[in-house]
């Protein structure tokens, strides 16, 4: 069902009277199944939308849009296809009771691949999916490919009747669509042969196969499906080597390193993260390769409009798996402003200690840490965790969260947004 959300003033929708809980059901002939179809059936500048208004009145709206002008509406949005895999390494299956519910949704949906950049299975696309996709050329997907060889990857998805990949891959290359893949890698299940073998697959697909993300298993004290090995510094090591044997050989015959470990794979395997330059265009930063890199290329480029510190002492809050990097970044801060950097390590309490990324950190967490330091000026806290309502995993809202604190407190991407109105007047500032 398509039904509208809004309607922005002055706009198509507006002159023509559609309501919000309007129900739109066809354009041009074509039935209306989600908002995919609204997006492309909308795309000609002549319309026929049949609708029924939200006291239940046929109507069919006849319209002759202005070349490139919106209608002017939002959808109600769609509801989600869910997962109908049980992955070893699920983050879902390692989330603990009692948070709020739609953390518990494990989405697979090929249309939010396309939309949003969420990594999908293709597990549960059926012939019309695949038929959608080439017919709207929904390019480039992100698919969650884990392994090629069918047998593997029906184990790590703990589902027998996951369909053959390297089937649904060679259709969707054939039909012009391009995708990024990633592979969450378990030790003993999907690293030596079956990754290489994964990584030929993927290879042979050319241009159709952008870029490749190899991710170690990343796991919570909550895990209760996992059976696999740790990821362990040597396994960590040797999955790296076998990364960079592909990225040479890309780098040879296509001209971009194309398979890219994440930054967690290179801190577990304890070698220096590459340079901003190796990533290119961040094609999978999203899904953490090269986050760290373009963080560096960030505090480096913004130092220079950073105001005086001079006196100032200044906490920053992080996870772990950072701890090694951030003293040279604080070192940066301090020289181009003066001021007094201090890191502060959080362990998380919500997903046990092998949960290091500071992006999973909790409001609790960061109480806990900054509740008692009065002998700080402010403090800076990662802005990735909190989501665009303004709350933390556990449910703490940031905002009750900094009335608590003793000092102000300042959600931060990369030191340089939080840190550049600091200096000046509290005027100028607000």
């Amino acid at each position: 069902m398509v039904r509208v959300k809004s309607v922005r003033e002055a706009s198509i929708a507006q002159e023509l009277g559609i309501e919000p809980g309007t129900e739109l059901l066809s354009v041009n002939g074509r039935e209306l199944v989600d908002f995919l179809d609204w997006e492309f059936l909308t795309a000609d500048d002549e319309l026929v939308i049949e609708a029924k208004l939200p006291d239940g009145e046929a109507i069919v709206y006849e319209i002759e849009r202005p070349e490139g002008e919106s209608m002017g509406l939002e959808l109600e949005a769609p509801t989600v296809r869910r997962c109908a895999n049980r992955c070893e390494f699920c983050f879902i299956e390692g989330l603990p009771k009692g948070l709020r519910k739609n953390l518990y949704v494990r989405d697979d949906d090929y249309r939010l691949s396309f939309t949003y950049g969420n990594f999908a299975t293709l597990s549960n696309v059926k012939e019309r999916d695949i038929q959608r996709i080439l017919e709207y050329r929904l390019s480039p997907l992100y698919i969650s490919v884990h392994a090629t060889p069918w047998e593997a990857r029906k184990v790590l998805l703990n589902n027998p009747r996951v369909p053959n990949i390297m089937e649904q891959l060679t259709r969707l290359a054939d039909g012009g669509i391009q995708f990024h893949g990633q592979m969450v890698v378990v030790p003993g299940l999907n690293d030596g042969e079956v990754l290489e073998q994964s990584l030929a697959d993927l290879y042979s697909f050319g241009d159709a196969c952008l870029s490749v993300a190899v991710v170690p298993v990343g796991l919570t004290q909550f895990s209760h499906l996992y059976t696999g090995k740790s990821m362990d510094r040597d396994s960590a090591r040797a999955l790296l080597g076998a990364v960079e044997h592909w990225e040479e050989r890309a780098r040879r015959e296509r001209g971009d390193a194309w398979v890219y470990g994440s930054d967690e794979l290179y801190l577990l395997a304890e070698r220096s993260l590459p340079d901003a330059e190796f990533y290119g265009e961040f094609p999978q930063i999203e899904n953490g390769v090269g986050a760290v890199a373009s963080l560096r290329q960030r505090v480096r480029d913004g130092l220079e409009s950073l105001p005086r510190l001079d006196g100032k002492h200044i906490a920053v809050v992080t996870g772990m798996s950072m701890s090694s990097l951030m003293p040279d970044l604080l070192e940066q801060l301090a020289q181009a402003t003066g001021g007094h950097f201090t890191m502060i390590v959080a362990e998380n309490s919500l997903f046990g200690p092998t949960t290091t990324t500071a992006g999973l950190l909790v409001g609790a967490d960061i109480r806990r840490v900054l509740a008692e330091r009065t002998d700080f000026d402010l403090a800076l806290i990662p802005a990735e965790s909190i989501n665009d309502n303004g709350v933390f995993l556990d449910d703490v809202e940031f905002i009750a969260l900094r009335e608590e604190l003793p000092i102000p407190v300042y959600p931060s991407y990369d030191f340089i947004d939080a840190l550049v109105h600091e200096g000046e007047p509290q005027e100028a500032a607000a």
